[in-house]
């Protein structure tokens, strides 16, 4: 059987050193022996030494997460934005394709990328990536996916809850609060979306946070499109924004400003910040909770699935359904 007919992994237990190498020589690039894993957990991500020339960055998709077509559809979208010179570090094409296989395992090869993550601490930062944000959201707009996710109140809020409960991560001392407060938030969060009216959804970067992002002198490089999804604008302005009410609401209106030149934001979504902060945590705790089978996972996140964790994660989710009861903040 041909290395790239290989049955599919359904983990990473077979990904060694020797074999990462393979992988990424099989495309026809040459490694030097150079392997540094870089902070992934829902991928594998190394930068590999080139010989004679710049390291790359390899990509090796988590078995069974995606379907061939929705990881294809993601190195569409960076080409894409790429093509019309937007700061998004794309695939390279090997031999006409993006996504490549080696013995079961699905991967990509990305230029490096330097920078660091940015703080935004001043007025034209946050202008500057408002700017570029609208641009992507620009190209977002004009088409749509067919096989990659759309953000919703289900996928990220009662799929989260009920794998929780029905897989006995809450700890029975904490099960019925967890019930009733998850399902109140939930109520909550459709009912704020009902508000809103027929918001559009658009083609997202979807995970559109600081650490996805990196600074250079020519402003900021977005990476990893891995969540990129059908969702609202403002999924990828939000997670900038952070601190007390009056800083994150100046934070926002640079953000926007800078937003508005190239894209226009439907301000009626500014009231879905919260209820997509809500989704998100309680998102995370389900993701956290469905990878735990990952010897990686327990190393990497060792508070997590403690009393103490579940504990601060439903005080977490009080203060939550406190700020849904607020007024949005507003520009």
């Amino acid at each position: 059987m041909s290395q790239d007919k290989a049955p599919a992994p359904t983990d990473y237990s077979e990904l060694s050193p020797d074999m990462l190498l393979n992988a990424i020589d099989s495309c026809g690039l040459q490694t030097d022996g150079r392997l540094l894993a870089l902070n992934s957990y829902e991928n594998r991500v190394y930068q590999a030494g080139i010989e004679s020339e710049t390291p790359v960055i390899a990509k090796f998709y988590r078995p069974g997460r995606w379907t061939d077509a929705a990881i294809i559809e993601e190195h569409d979208f960076s080409l894409e934005l790429a093509t019309q010179e937007l700061p998004v570090i794309a695939p390279i094409m090997i031999n006409g394709i993006t996504l490549q296989r080696y013995r079961g395992y699905r991967f990509a090869v990305y230029p490096r990328q330097g920078g660091y993550w940015p703080e935004l601490g001043t007025r034209q930062e946050r202008q500057w990536i408002g700017r570029v944000i609208a641009r992507i959201h620009a190209v977002g707009a004009a088409s749509k996916f067919r096989h990659r996710p759309e953000l919703d109140i289900d996928s990220h809020g009662h799929q989260s809850r009920s794998f929780l409960l029905e897989q006995n991560f809450i700890p029975a001392h904490l099960d019925a609060a967890y019930r009733t407060l998850s399902e109140d938030l939930l109520n909550q969060i459709a009912s704020i979306f009902a508000s809103a009216g027929n918001i559009r959804n658009i083609r997202i970067h979807g995970d559109c946070h600081a650490g996805n992002i990196l600074w250079t002198d020519a402003g900021p490089h977005f990476v990893d499109l891995d969540d990129c999804r059908t969702g609202p604008a403002i999924q990828d302005i939000w997670m900038l924004i952070s601190g007390e009410r009056h800083e994150m609401q100046a934070q926002l209106t640079d953000i926007v400003e800078g937003y508005q030149q190239f894209y226009n934001l439907d301000f009626r979504q500014l009231r879905l910040i919260e209820p997509l902060r809500t989704l998100r945590i309680m998102h995370y705790a389900a993701w956290l909770a469905r990878r735990w089978n990952d010897p990686a996972f327990p190393l990497a996140f060792p508070w997590f699935n403690t009393s103490r964790y579940w504990e601060e994660h439903i005080l977490t989710l009080r203060e939550q359904a406190s700020l849904l009861n607020e007024a949005p903040l507003a520009l």
